[in-house]
């Protein structure tokens, strides 16, 4: 059996997703055996813990829902005891395709984060109104932050090489849209490679996603929020030259 450092960790948080994450873990497991398998029940209320144990994976329950940022972080903080060099992020609903985890880990070959962005010309993945503008607006701002053209910055489908590991246990926001925004304006503050790779989404398994003109607004403000936090904590972090000066 090969160390944990020479294999890939594949963190699955899951909350209510005993009719979608079994199939996740097995495609996951079917697509290589390099992987690993660790999903988090985020205090699930249904069976998702027995159905993700069933088709192979290892499995932490969190006592509570933490939300996506708490349960990625309990990961990374796995992954980071445990020794795994790189380790990425699938969601339950089955919308990532496995195939694609080995595209989104060599994104790592030269960077530290690896971004599997879904408007990059591959598939048919689309949102319109006011989350479209919020997406637009967040990868672009955060682009010129990252020092490389983003198109996707709250995916949520992202690969993490041991560098990254260590700053996401060191912090890893659990707000909504901190996970994705805020953390990764807080790595690239910390000096991390940040790349994308194109991907195509799949539609979800079972369930419905939160849809609709009043959910996208709502998106819109939360995405604006998130953001605004990130930049005025990097600002705040960053190391000042002598004459006070915040650093790039």
């Amino acid at each position: 059996m090969k160390a944990a450092k020479d294999r890939i960790l594949v963190i699955v948080p899951a909350w209510n997703e005993a009719r979608n994450v079994g199939t996740t873990v097995r495609e996951i497991l079917g697509s290589s055996d390099a992987y690993d398998v660790l999903v988090i029940d985020d205090g699930s209320t249904d069976g998702t813990a027995n159905a993700a144990r069933v088709a192979g994976a290892r499995v932490m329950i969190l006592p509570f829902n933490l939300g996506v940022g708490g349960a990625m972080r309990t990961g990374f903080t796995y992954a980071q005891r445990m020794g795994y060099e790189r380790a990425v992020q699938v969601d339950a609903d089955g919308q990532h395709n496995p195939a694609d985890i080995g595209k989104v880990i060599d994104g790592l070959r030269g960077a530290d984060i690896s971004i599997g962005a879904r408007f990059a010309e591959v598939g048919d993945y689309s949102v319109r109104g006011p989350r479209r503008w919020a997406m637009v607006f967040l990868a672009r701002t955060v682009s010129r932050v990252a020092k490389t053209r983003l198109t996707d910055v709250t995916s949520g489908f992202r690969a993490a090489n041991r560098r990254a590991i260590d700053q996401y246990v060191e912090y890893y926001p659990a707000e909504y849209l901190g996970d994705t925004v805020d953390s990764l304006v807080a790595a690239c503050h910390a000096g991390l490679k940040v790349t994308q790779v194109p991907v195509a989404m799949r539609p979800r398994n079972h369930g419905t996603p939160s849809q609709g003109p009043i959910g996208a607004s709502v998106y819109l403000l939360r995405s604006l929020f998130a953001l605004a936090l990130a930049l005025v904590r990097g600002a705040v972090t960053r190391p000042r030259s002598d004459s006070g000066e915040v650093t790039a």
